[in-house]
Formats: structure tokens, C-alpha cells, sequence
């Protein structure tokens, strides 16, 4: 909803897409990723990753978007087909896609590198404040356990030869 929320200010117009349509969501519903996919310019992938999800942007999909169709995944790279999306991107069969996540991480297919009508991020969904906090403190224990000779709370094992 937080998406949709900010999507809204800059006057796109929202649709849904769930399993279930939620009574407190007042934005049109679509129980079927095609024709969502049909009525849309773009889509924005922010769900969590299952059996149900995986691949839910698959060629069919894609292929309902148009030559115009962009899709943005910040959810979780399974989400979408990525060797579909691809495909698709290289026929030009679709517009366009965003991404910070991607299916098989941290490889990144390279022709998704090297298109103009592609942004890659790094995913940055966890860099919360709380997860600042939290990964500055372990920062600190460890090395307060370090200078005190004592075992790190997360060592990092290097094998070397």
C-alpha cells in the first residue's frame, strides 16, 4: 500500500493485483495477472516470494504489456521470469524494466547490462534505519571482542591456500 501511496502523488492512476480483493483497498481489483498486465503501462512487483508468486510475471504476461509495457521489481527476482523478460526486452516486445532484485543472485544476466531501456539497482529494501543500528552495534561488538581477544560474533572464514 505504501507504494501505491507515493505512486498515487505523482498521479498514476493504481490497480491491484491479488489472490483476494481486500475490502479496505479502495483501488480497482484484478484476480488475473494477464489482464492486469493488458490494462497497465507498468507494473511494480513488491510481494513476498512462494509457491503462488514465483514467476507470476511470466511470457504472458509480459507479452499483454505491449511494446509500451515497463515492469519494476523490488520485491523478490523470482517474481519474475527472467530469462522471459529478457527475451521479451531484446525483441522488443516490452518498454522497458527496473530492477533491484533478480532471480538468480547475485549473477545478473548480462544482456540485462548492457540495454539502454534497463535500470539495474542494488536492492535496497532492507537499509532500514533499524538495520543500520543493528549492523552498527555487531560492528562494534566484534571488533570489542577482537581488541579483547575474545571469539568474534561473526567471524568470516577465509580459506586460503
Amino acid at each position: 500500500m505504501e507504494v501505491a501511496k507515493r505512486l498515487e502523488a505523482f498521479g498514476c492512476i493504481i490497480l491491484y493485483y491479488l489472490r483476494n480483493k481486500k475490502p479496505f483497498v479502495s483501488y480497482p481489483f484484478y484476480s488475473n495477472m494477464v489482464e492486469l498486465a493488458a490494462t497497465s503501462d507498468a507494473l511494480v512487483l513488491c510481494c513476498s516470494m512462494n509457491e503462488q508468486t514465483r514467476h507470476m510475471v511470466n511470457k504472458e504476461v509480459l507479452l499483454a504489456f505491449g511494446k509500451k509495457g515497463v515492469t519494476v521489481n523490488v520485491g523478490r527476482g523470482a517474481l519474475i521470469d527472467e530469462k522471459e523478460l529478457v527475451k521479451c526486452l531484446m525483441e522488443g516486445q516490452i518498454g522497458g524494466a527496473g530492477l533491484d532484485v533478480f532471480e538468480n543472485e547475485p549473477n545478473v544476466p548480462q544482456e540485462l547490462l548492457e540495454m539502454d531501456n534497463v535500470v539495474l539497482s542494488p536492492h535496497n529494501g532492507a537499509f532500514t534505519f533499524e538495520t543500520h543500528m543493528a549492523l552498527t552495534e555487531l560492528v562494534a561488538e566484534n571488533l570489542e571482542a577482537l581488541f579483547h581477544n575474545k571469539p568474534l560474533i561473526t567471524p568470516v572464514r577465509l580459506d586460503i591456500e
